[in-house]
């Protein structure tokens, strides 16, 4: 349980991980999509998009020639119940979430 837990952390930690997790609210996207708003290769964004993945807040899928990634929003489920444990922290509202992410990135 605490590996996946700091698995999504980890990946929750970097600003262009968070981004891809907000673009992905809207819909599934091809991955040269993903990668077209940032500024690094093709290669970085993959990279990102595989610690998404390993950390279960996406999936990825290969449709004919095209990689898709899906936004996973349950992987924060966990993520959510241990903050709870604090007392101090609700659960986490994917509608709250959304704006959160979106606040971020217009931020």
């Amino acid at each position: 349980m605490s590996q996946d837990l700091d698995q999504v952390f980890a990946a929750l930690a970097d600003p262009t991980r968070r981004a891809i997790l907000s673009m992905l609210l809207e819909d599934d996207m091809a991955v040269t999509d993903v990668a077209e708003p940032f500024e690094m290769s093709l290669a970085a964004i993959s990279k990102h998009l595989a610690i998404l993945s390993r950390a279960g807040l996406i999936s990825q899928e290969k449709r004919g020639r095209v990689k898709w990634c899906k936004l996973e929003p349950d992987a924060l489920r966990e993520a959510s119940v241990w903050m709870q444990g604090f007392g101090q922290f609700e659960a986490v509202n994917l509608d709250a979430f959304e704006r959160f992410l979106e606040a971020e990135l217009n931020g």
